[in-house]
């Protein structure tokens, strides 16, 4: 089984401080079922590659627990394809030799280790049951640039069709941390089978290997039976801790004393109005740019929604939110069950995430993520440009977030606070210019900046807003 990682990230060698594995030596670590070898074909300033080989053994995978349940044929646990194609096998050895990189860690570079680098990795043999439209299925959720190309039976037959294994290649830029969880994650999903007993541990290690993305994945039902075995119990822990991880990222659920959408911290001085000007705001633009059909990524409880939906010119209105607790709450306060037909058939609402590729995305012409961004790790921003400009691509993108620079103007919050505890960040104008400047260059808008609130004249006003158009 082979895997290599590639990188043009310059110095590229940094390759090996990530993986904590020196490009000049061969190293190998000896596994309960063969031994795994890493080194470096490819070494430069402007390309690394490292490679991770997984050498097992037969009689070694015939002793190891679990290596009974194979299929009922005498020679079937020797005649088969654990040796050759990626699985839980590799999935395992991942996990062990690329122990620290799988958990960020990197003493030498720890700035790296936190930033989305170009990463390129090919698997020639993985093992999937249902061909290369799974692949896609799993990995362009996350973002990734996703090659895969059905391996045939026989090149020299091809009336013999594909076999059930796929040459796969990923390109993205990814914390190099975010690329082996997924897949760590995903290899034994796409295998649809475990090497080794399922246990209630297995469980703990699918939520912690998958913390960051697997809670907002389209799959992640389907990826939780399969990494569980299909083993009923764990596989309803599991969704259900997910659901729990939905619902803390927007602080709260139905029926619970805090909005589950993250809103203004304005609101304790008095300035509720600063939402009413933000979403008048958001408004006025979708009416400029004349957009029939809104998508609203980060719906929340469904605020700008009924303001769409109050306005017949919107002629389809979308409410996305990763949280499902957000989404119910949504329906309850637009009354989605008594909603008279016509506005029901103008209405769309689900759970989703605006980091992951989703099909239902497509077709609007504008999205709006209304204090959205700066709850987004930064280095899921590169995931979410991909997924609403390059993906989703509407004519419009309307991106609203708070002035970092305003922050002072609030009462009680001191120098250096941000406005909510969830935002992993706050950008200064010059800052969102400079994001907004170079997502519409690689993705083909034009970007404009229009004021929201109150401005003060040397801060700025409380909320700043890009208006993206094609």
């Amino acid at each position: 089984m082979l895997l290599t990682i590639s990188t043009t990230h310059r110095p590229a060698t940094d390759l090996g401080f990530l993986l904590h594995k020196h490009p000049d030596r061969v190293q190998a670590f000896p596994q309960s079922y063969g031994t795994a070898h890493v080194c470096y074909p490819e070494v430069g300033e402007e390309r690394c590659t490292a490679a991770l080989v997984l050498d097992v053994e037969p009689q070694a995978l015939l002793r190891s627990r679990g290596a009974g349940r194979s299929p009922d044929f005498a020679l079937a646990q020797y005649v088969n394809d654990r040796p050759y194609a990626a699985s839980s096998l590799f999935a395992v050895a991942l996990g062990d030799v690329f122990r620290s990189a799988l958990k960020g860690k990197c003493a030498a570079r720890p700035e790296l280790a936190a930033a989305a680098i170009p990463l390129t990795l090919r698997l020639p043999a993985v093992a999937c049951r249902g061909g290369p439209a799974e692949v896609r299925r799993m990995f362009e959720p996350l973002g990734w640039e996703v090659e895969a190309t059905a391996v045939p039976l026989d090149p020299g037959l091809p009336g013999w069709g594909d076999s059930r294994y796929v040459d796969l290649t990923l390109s993205g830029e990814f914390r190099l941390a975010d690329a082996l969880s997924h897949l760590y994650v995903l290899l034994p999903v796409l295998d649809g089978a475990k090497h080794y007993w399922v246990s209630g541990a297995e469980v703990d290690k699918l939520l912690r290997a998958g913390e960051g993305w697997l809670a907002g994945h389209p799959e992640r039902g389907v990826i939780a039976r399969r990494y569980l075995a299909r083993r009923q119990r764990l596989v309803r822990d599991a969704i259900e801790r997910l659901a729990e991880v939905d619902d803390a990222a927007t602080g709260g659920a139905p029926g619970s004393d805090a909005d589950p959408v993250v809103e203004e911290p304005e609101d304790r001085e008095g300035s509720a109005s600063l939402a009413e000007q933000r979403a008048g705001a958001v408004l006025a633009v979708l009416r400029a740019e004349q957009a029939r059909r809104v998508i609203d990524l980060g719906c929340g409880s469904g605020k700008l929604l009924a303001r769409l939906l109050d306005e017949p010119r919107f002629e389809r209105v979308t409410g996305v939110d990763v949280s499902a607790a957000a989404v119910e709450w949504a329906r309850r306060r637009l009354r989605v069950d008594g909603m008279p037909p016509q506005r029901a058939e103008r209405l769309g609402l689900f759970v989703g995430s605006a980091l992951y590729r989703d099909r239902r995305f497509a077709g609007h012409d504008a999205a709006v993520l209304m204090e959205v961004v700066e709850h987004v790790d930064p280095s899921r921003l590169p995931a979410l440009a991909a997924v609403v400009f390059g993906h989703a691509a509407p004519r419009t993108v309307v991106v609203t977030t708070p002035n970092v620079e305003y922050n002072i103007r609030y009462a009680g919050l001191a120098a250096g606070r941000l406005r909510h505890a969830d935002h992993r960040f706050e950008w200064t104008r010059a800052e969102f210019a400079a994001w907004a400047g170079a997502v519409a260059e690689r993705y083909g808008y034009q970007v404009r900046y229009l004021p929201v609130g109150d401005a003060d004249p040397e801060l700025g006003p409380p909320t700043q807003m890009g208006v993206f158009t094609r």
